[in-house]
């Protein structure tokens, strides 16, 4: 009876002890011996100039920032803070402020800029912008118009034939365009029209910006998800569609970016190019993040990783991995100052 009452003892002691080690957060490092003498404690030291945080950061909207937010969330949990949990989505940019107005989210992603109606209900939830919720540029990017790599004949398009064919009416009252419509000695096929659907900025864009807020072509076949149309494309040669430069840049191995003339011959879209005030100009937009202020004054997780998405390891460095081209460093810096002053 005393052997198992002194086995009893003995094995509540080592659960003991494996259970502080796991509240400490303990690696195998923190457990190796070897060098050790056995009487001493193992501790697990949390440096000076870090401080540990913990708690979500919710941040959904825009599916062409999504691949740079998420790899921004990535390398946050990885290399600053791992026991925050960044949690991002990609429902669009207008379904991303539907989620941020009613204060849903910390952070809302948009590959266009705020609306004044969007702002304007941000207001009726007590919101004012630029002190309660902050805009900030993380970076451009050059919408992309791709096609099926079997496409020999459309790999250069002037800017006014783009937006020819995707208007309706240019061509038929049905929509049915044919590649020879455009160019008379392109083939007599159909051109399949394909693009993200009214969820997403990129479609915003493209129709109040590229369109000028002119009907769409009625046979375009639009989607909520760009790997969608990754794959309908690659699959039709007569196919044709628009998003975000990432995009394409993830797989060249299926699509071919057609070279836009705006006026000087043909530009391929590529991080040199891409700019306000560079070749591709007339196909280049900023994206955003959007931050609920007062979330960040009240989780601190949430003010943290703000300013990592603004720092030289967050946005400025990570952009061109993921088909964008960074902003100057000035306007980075002008965003950790009003991130420093959140109090």
């Amino acid at each position: 009876m005393k052997n198992i009452k002194l086995l009893a003892i003995l094995t509540a002691f080592v659960v003991l002890g494996s259970s502080l080690v796991g509240c400490t957060g303990g690696t195998k490092d923190d457990l190796d011996t070897t060098e050790t003498p056995v009487t001493e404690t193992p501790t697990t030291e949390v440096p000076e100039t870090t401080a540990e945080l913990e708690g979500k950061v919710i941040v959904d909207g825009s599916g062409t920032v999504y691949p740079l937010m998420a790899n921004i969330a990535e390398e946050y949990m990885v290399t600053v803070q791992p026991n925050v949990s960044v949690q991002v989505g990609r429902a669009g940019s207008s379904a991303g402020f539907k989620k941020f107005i009613p204060g849903e989210l910390d952070f809302s992603d948009a590959s266009r800029k705020i609306k004044d109606e969007e702002v304007e209900q941000l207001a009726e939830k007590g919101l004012k912008f630029g002190e309660d919720v902050f805009e900030f540029k993380l970076a451009l990017d050059g919408l992309t118009m791709v096609i099926n790599k079997d496409n020999s004949w459309a790999t250069e398009m002037t800017k006014e034939e783009i937006v020819a064919m995707y208007l309706s009416g240019t061509y038929s009252a049905e929509d049915k365009v044919l590649w020879s419509d455009i160019r008379s000695d392109w083939p007599n096929e159909e051109v399949k029209f394909y693009g993200p659907n009214e969820n997403h900025g990129t479609y915003e864009f493209f129709y109040e910006t590229i369109l000028g807020k002119e009907e769409m072509v009625k046979t375009a076949n639009l989607q909520q998800e760009y790997s969608t149309l990754v794959d309908l494309v690659s699959t039709d040669k007569n196919a044709i569609a628009f998003f975000g430069f990432g995009y394409y840049v993830s797989n060249t191995d299926k699509l071919v970016a057609v070279k836009v003339d705006f006026g000087n011959g043909p530009v391929e879209p590529t991080l040199e190019t891409i700019g306000e005030d560079l070749p591709y100009a007339g196909f280049t937009r900023p994206v955003f993040t959007y931050l609920n202020v007062n979330y960040a004054k009240e989780r601190p997780q949430v003010l943290d990783y703000a300013k990592y998405v603004v720092s030289s390891e967050g946005a400025k460095r990570l952009a061109g991995q993921n088909g964008f081209a960074p902003l100057p460093d000035s306007v980075y810096e002008e965003y950790q100052k009003q991130l420093e002053a959140i109090k």
